[in-house]
């Protein structure tokens, strides 16, 4: 770009920081972070809690087939509504995109696939076409679309991050099915950690280019327990874990963030002799930008969250749970919430008070 292109962006950007009260750029994504799940049978979002005044961001968690269910046919209506409604706001956006499982009809022509249980979410045991993450064909396709995400919301202030997704399933977590009996799928399907973290290197090359106004987000998850060989071995996930963090570390540099999405104090959390993966991002505190989500909404799953019955204290026992501070004495750099605690009433004190956390 000539400096004339140059001053044309250094202009565009003002204009439009102007607009929104504030300047977001090359800020890190920081603070309180509501989540906004779009539900493809709605034709709208709920965008009441992006005006919550302890929110600092918002994530918008929608599917590829929502945006673009026939090639080249867009519609791109929930995701303005989004960025006009976190501008007016004074809100940084994340956008979380699902490929996967949400992959569009027409982008799985011609693509290898195989047919897996949906392993979480609200569609839990739903039978799926999964394209295979290393499959050309469907990188590619997944590339032409975020080349037109890029294009259209690539230079708003507001728009600070976004997931790194496609060798994914469900989420944006890099996380496969494992079920016992969908291992035999994988090694016939000719999985190789070697594959797949070649996929996890084209994505992140990609996005670094593609997106070099914002972070890229990486949701920890793990490859699966098959070597290089293409037998059953246990400790392949957590070498192959850590060896796509630390890729996505290389090729990312500063702009990369790490980011768990299960982060909660009730059963299970931190048992001793399990692999923690809440310690694991903690460990990368101030040495990458960090960040937790809840696992669900302590108003509707106190119990799950760490207080049965006592939805206000499960969010605060998360809360001081995602907060706590690693060797170095840092904490994660944002906490993302569902949009059912940030509405209730009896969670604004809890969101006050890690809001707090943050201003300290």
């Amino acid at each position: 770009m000539g400096a004339g292109g140059v001053l044309l962006f250094t202009l565009a950007v003002a204009t439009q920081a102007g607009q929104t009260g504030k300047s977001t750029e090359n800020a890190a994504p920081n603070g309180l972070v509501v989540v906004i799940t779009s539900k493809p049978e709605s034709q709208s979002l709920d965008l009441g809690p992006v005006s919550n005044s302890h929110m600092s961001g918002v994530d918008l968690q929608i599917h590829w087939n929502e945006i673009e269910p026939v090639e080249g046919q867009l519609n791109w209506s929930k995701v303005d509504a989004l960025f006009d409604a976190a501008q007016s706001a004074h809100r940084w956006v994340q956008l979380s995109i699902y490929p996967g499982f949400f992959t569009p009809d027409w982008a799985l022509e011609g693509v290898k696939t195989d047919v897996f249980t949906i392993q979480y979410g609200p569609y839990m045991g739903r039978a799926q076409r999964l394209p295979m993450p290393w499959d050309a064909l469907y990188l590619n396709h997944w590339f032409a679309f975020l080349k037109k995400v890029s294009e259209r919301y690539g230079k708003l202030p507001a728009f600070k991050m976004i997931a790194a997704d496609g060798p994914t399933s469900v989420s944006p977590e890099f996380t496969l099915p494992n079920a016992p009996a969908e291992f035999r799928q994988w090694q016939n399907d000719g999985y190789r950690p070697s594959k797949y973290v070649g996929a996890w290197r084209q994505v992140f090359q990609f996005y670094a280019a593609e997106f070099p106004n914002q972070y890229i987000s990486l949701s920890v998850g793990g490859g699966l327990s098959i070597n290089e060989q293409g037998k059953i071995d246990p400790g392949e996930h957590q070498r192959t874990k850590q060896a796509v963090v630390e890729q996505g570390i290389a090729l990312v540099g500063r702009r990369f963030a790490l980011e768990l999405d299960d982060v909660h104090a009730g059963q299970g959390a931190r048992q001793p002799n399990s692999q923690l993966e809440d310690q694991f991002v903690i460990g990368y505190n101030g040495r990458v930008i960090t960040g937790f989500q809840m696992k669900t909404s302590a108003k509707y799953a106190s119990k799950g969250m760490g207080a049965e019955g006592e939805p206000p204290l499960a969010l605060r026992k998360s809360i001081d749970f995602a907060m706590e501070r690693n060797s170095a004495g840092q904490h994660v750099n944002y906490l993302e919430f569902y949009a059912p605690d940030v509405l209730a009433d009896e969670m604004q004190a809890d969101l006050e008070y890690a809001a707090s956390l943050f201003a300290q």
